[in-house]
């Protein structure tokens, strides 16, 4: 290989890398406040979202919600998160059947992937999002 061949290998490279670093400069560091107004737009605006239905008065919502904040800015640029307040938004709740909070909805492409009941630790929470954010990474 050439110096030339070498030098274009690295600028590729260097540009895929600044392509990803603006990309996820794009993407919220924190989770983002979803209605039922804004429900579809926010599914479709991101390749990969997850929608956190939960209510104020709910026990195991509270406890998942600085779970849902870290993974926010962890995951920044991979997935986006929302949070969906099911007393205040009950169409969509309504809609996809959420008859239960804490409720996790998976969007891929603005297709629903993935549901996920109840309070998980963050570890198994990572868990279930990995098989997404590596399929998202390898079509990037």
């Amino acid at each position: 290989m050439s110096k030339m061949d070498d030098l274009e290998t690295i600028r590729k490279k260097r540009l895929q890398e600044l392509q990803r670093s603006l990309e996820a400069r794009q993407y919220p560091a924190e989770p983002v406040v979803v209605t039922d107004t804004t429900f579809d737009q926010f599914i479709s605006q991101y390749p990969l979202v997850l929608i956190d239905c939960w209510a104020q008065w709910c026990g195991p919502c509270r406890m998942l919600s600085p779970i849902i904040d870290q993974l926010a800015s962890e995951l920044q640029g991979k997935i986006v998160f929302g949070k969906l307040d099911t007393d205040q938004n009950p169409m969509i709740a309504q809609n996809l059947g959420i008859s239960s909070i804490p409720t996790l909805l998976v969007f891929r492409q603005g297709n629903l992937v993935d549901r996920v009941s109840g309070a998980l630790p963050k570890h198994l929470l990572l868990q279930r999002l990995e098989p997404f954010i590596n399929l998202y990474d390898h079509h990037r």
